[in-house]
């Protein structure tokens, strides 16, 4: 049976991370985008990290480009504009796809271990959020409008199990 573990990807930098290196600790994973409604929901996925990273949280934030295309920059100018805008300090990885045929693996797995809305595999907007347990299966799934701030509660849940 897969867990979280079993993936790796791309750091916006190029740095390959096997996901494996966050064995124990809840995962946080976001896809993200620059030029949406929900971007500045960077902040609150920031606040999350400062406040959580010390017990034990990793937030993982995935730029996309699917939806709107509202993520068109290079890689270089996602990880400049979520620094210089949100003061990001959690890992960014490199864009990927999240739907379709060439979707990244851990997307697909994500999907099909928390499906949307009526059963749904599909991630349907930018900032849809998944929360990994420290045994690497995913808890929730949460749809874009869920503000990181509401998901404290869950996150506490996860670092106390």
């Amino acid at each position: 049976m897969a867990t979280v573990y079993d993936f790796e990807a791309q750091q916006i930098g190029g740095a390959l991370v096997p996901l494996a290196q966050f064995r124990g600790k809840p995962l946080l994973i976001v896809n993200t985008a620059s030029a949406c409604g929900f971007t500045p929901q960077f902040a609150g996925l920031e606040e999350l990290h400062r406040r959580y990273a010390a017990q034990g949280l990793v937030v993982l934030g995935f730029p996309c480009n699917q939806f709107g295309h509202q993520d068109p920059g290079s890689n270089e100018e996602i990880a400049s504009f979520c620094q210089v805008n949100y003061g990001v300090s959690f890992p960014m990885m490199q864009k990927v796809d999240v739907n379709g045929g060439e979707a990244h693996p851990l997307y697909r797995w994500l999907t099909a271990e928390a499906p949307g809305l009526l059963g749904s595999k599909a991630i349907k907007w930018n900032f849809t959020k998944f929360l990994v347990g420290k045994d690497g299966r995913v808890l929730k799934r949460y749809a874009p409008q869920d503000a990181p701030q509401k998901l404290a509660r869950d996150i506490e849940a996860a670092l106390a199990a």
